[in-house]
């Protein structure tokens, strides 16, 4: 393979290294994290991060890493320059393409270009994702970050939600020229990112990173201000805004039925991890009060949020945190480096049962009655069926429980704008470039496709970032109020 920088050319003989042992970035031990909630990923540093990059093979076009990638970042490229110890071009290779270079390395999970690695055919694919995170850490610290921004267009643009995709947006547009509003609901810009990922897994001063790149470019950014509700779309464009993006995310969370959810001490994940992993500053009024978990604590669900909110609750101070899913883990749809690290903390494990009721006193919780369950056939999701096995429930007593079962589209927006089609589920009809069913409206992000990846949010608003750009450029130009770089600093 050439790997290809624009104006350079690299000719490598490509290179057996099958034999060559993974260096894997290095962590916090789970003894001195479980206490606090910094990153536990400590990562690769100068000498081992050209050691790791140099197993990779450089296959031939096209690389399985690349097209595994949803933005398809030029890896082998560089991982070349890793090798070579270059570290400022390989991360400039990685943002050639992606805008959350920092964020998709450190929360990208295996499935996506390590688990197409060839490399994986001999389980040691290259841990390419925590390389990009290196360089692009690197490049920061030294100073070599420079994002440059073209003429002002006088187009204007509003973007709704400040979570991957609405900054993916907000970056790109602004990068092309067009005045960018960003409108977030909450009190605080970075949406799942300062909201969803916990501080240990992805820390807050990386999210206020990216917010103040794009200030510094002239994004302004509006919080504690809900379009649909306090706004609606057509309010937007009556204010003079040519075009709306929205990345609204899927927010609300998927609710049970069962008898005593509403207790006192039951939490849903998301409310658990604002509440456990912010500043009250951070958070609305309602929500400044920190989770009260106790001694015994019970998460229900599978996936990575049920174990971030596991590994949360060890560290509010549980002593027994136990996972409760309804199937077997070969079902389990999370990533399984995640469920490693909750056991490496203490968190425990109970596969095939599922709760029944809620049982409290004086309106708090004191015990959950579980079912026990058995596989049956395939569901819709191609999983096995889990089915209550009669007359084996069983009482476990808890302090708390965090329910993570999912999450679903808020309907407010589509509730409160003509012309704009959704699905059953509340999700919005986009066509392959992001464009809605509403002319000059477009979307892309989880309210689009349903809870998904960071990276996968990111490469579908990066297309609708497009799409947005030539639609503004065949609008008149507008008198744009003029924001300079820093107004209102979102972080201040």
């Amino acid at each position: 393979m050439i790997p290809h920088i624009p104006g350079d050319e690299f000719v490598i003989e490509r290179k057996v290294r099958t034999h060559l042992l993974p260096v894997f970035p290095a962590e916090r031990s789970p003894e001195s994290r479980r206490s606090d909630f910094e990153e536990v990923l400590i990562g690769y540093d100068e000498a081992t991060a050209p050691l790791e990059a140099g197993r990779c093979l450089h296959c031939p076009d096209p690389a399985p890493c690349i097209q595994a990638c949803p933005l398809h970042n030029d890896i082998p490229t560089a991982l070349w320059l890793i090798e070579q110890g270059d570290f400022l071009r390989a991360a400039q290779v990685f943002r050639q393409t992606s805008f959350l270079s920092e964020i998709c390395g450190r929360v990208c999970p295996p499935q996506t270009c390590r688990g197409s690695c060839t490399l994986s055919a001999y389980g040691k694919p290259i841990n390419i994702t925590k390389l990009e995170a290196f360089v692009a850490d690197f490049q920061r610290r030294h100073g070599a970050l420079k994002i440059h921004r073209a003429p002002p267009t006088g187009r204007r643009v509003a973007v709704v939600g400040s979570g991957p995709a609405g900054l993916t947006v907000a970056e790109f547009l602004v990068r092309q020229g067009h005045s960018v509003t960003v409108f977030e609901a909450m009190p605080r810009p970075g949406g799942l990112l300062r909201y969803g990922i916990p501080a240990f897994k992805l820390p807050k001063f990386v999210v206020d990173q990216k917010i103040v790149d794009l200030e510094r470019l002239g994004v302004r950014f509006v919080t504690g201000v809900r379009i649909g509700q306090d706004l609606t779309l057509d309010d937007l464009f009556a204010q003079g805004y040519q075009a709306v993006f929205l990345g609204i995310g899927t927010w609300r969370p998927v609710e049970p039925d069962w008898e005593g959810a509403n207790l006192d001490g039951v939490y849903m994940a998301l409310d658990f991890l604002m509440r456990a992993n912010l500043p009250p500053r951070d958070l609305p009024p309602e929500k400044r009060e920190r989770p009260q978990v106790g001694r015994r604590v019970a998460v229900i669900g599978g996936g990575d949020t049920a174990m971030d909110c596991a590994r949360t609750a060890i560290r509010l101070g549980a002593e027994e945190v136990v996972i409760y899913y309804r199937r077997s883990e070969a079902e389990m749809p999370g990533n399984r480096e995640e469920r490693k690290k909750a056991r490496e903390e203490g968190v425990r494990f109970e596969f095939l049962v599922a709760p029944a009721r809620f049982i409290g006193e004086d309106g708090r919780l004191t015990a959950i009655e579980f079912v026990r369950m058995a596989l049956g056939e395939p569901d819709e999701s191609g999983r096995r069926r889990p089915v209550p096995i009669p007359g084996s429930n069983f009482i476990v007593p808890v302090d708390a429980a965090v329910l993570a079962l999912g999450f679903r589209a808020d309907p407010t927006i589509a509730r409160t704008t003509t012309g704009l089609e959704v699905s059953r589920a509340g999700l919005i009809r986009v066509d392959e470039e992001g464009r809605t069913s509403r002319p000059g409206v477009f979307a892309a992000g989880d309210g689009v496709t349903g809870p998904d990846l960071v990276v996968t949010a990111s490469a579908a608003a990066m297309r609708a970032a497009r799409a947005m750009h030539a639609y503004l450029m065949e609008q008149p130009p507008v008198e744009v109020p003029e924001i300079p770089p820093m107004v209102e600093p979102a972080l201040a």
